[in-house]
């Protein structure tokens, strides 16, 4: 009698999702455009420019003139294989970050968030968590399966970001670069669409207007409605 060797579970009905192609994400707190370095590349050289340490875990940057990020931005969203985002924060009333989509494989129905660079004025913000959500919710509403996540290890601060977004860590893969002449590990981190709709409430509950005292103060944690979604098994967060 042959042995029955176990298989991954059924997927019927299923289609690759389209690559994304640069659709306009409009929340409450900020619209998501493609970049463009015409038309964004001055004002986020702005936004960065009094924080070198913005770039610490980039495989690019520091930029020390208009004209050189306003290059790099041309020569990057010239390059097929990932979509950048440039950042329109509306209480700010600028651009204030990037982000992008790499690693895009609809075949396996997956792709990555990643390239997050927020300017100061931007991160801890609601305006920064609605990105993410906006370009996550695009990603499994296309009907991709899973969502990445990917830093330098030594990363804390993207690691606890993650985390707090709901994504489960997944590993870290040892040497997996070289950048900026240093090693990088590599942690990963996932959402598949089994935790989207979980994850979908928890974002609607933390983004609505009644979850903030009016100093701006949240009442409730993202990353206490989180919890009960994502796989908690990073050791740095014990």
């Amino acid at each position: 009698m042959t042995e029955q060797r176990p298989v991954g579970f059924a997927v019927p009905n299923w289609s690759a999702p389209p690559r994304p192609e640069g659709d306009v994400l409009d929340g409450r707190y900020v619209r998501l455009e493609p970049l463009n370095a015409e038309a964004h590349a001055a004002l986020l050289y702005r936004a960065y420019q009094a924080d070198d340490w913005v770039w610490d875990y980039m495989s690019y940057g520091p930029f020390h003139s208009a004209a050189q990020y306003h290059r790099w931005v041309r020569e990057t969203v010239s390059n097929p294989d990932h979509l950048f985002y440039a950042i329109y924060c509306k209480k700010e009333r600028t651009f204030t970050g990037v982000a992008s989509y790499l690693r895009i494989a609809p075949g396996a129905g997956s792709l990555e968030v990643g390239n997050i660079n927020f300017a100061p004025v931007m991160q801890g913000t609601p305006a920064a968590t609605e990105t993410m959500f906006l370009m996550m919710q695009w990603a499994f509403e296309a009907g991709y399966r899973r969502y990445e996540w990917k830093c330098d290890a030594l990363n804390a601060p993207s690691r606890r970001a993650a985390q707090r977004l709901g994504f489960s860590f997944e590993g870290v893969f040892r040497q997996a670069l070289v950048y900026k002449g240093r090693n990088r590990d590599t942690a990963w981190f996932a959402v598949i669409d089994k935790d989207w709709p979980a994850l979908k409430s928890t974002f609607d509950v933390w983004l609505s207007p009644g979850n903030f005292e009016a100093n701006g103060q949240q009442r409730e944690r993202l990353s206490d409605l989180t919890q009960l979604v994502r796989v908690s098994n990073d050791p740095t967060q014990h």
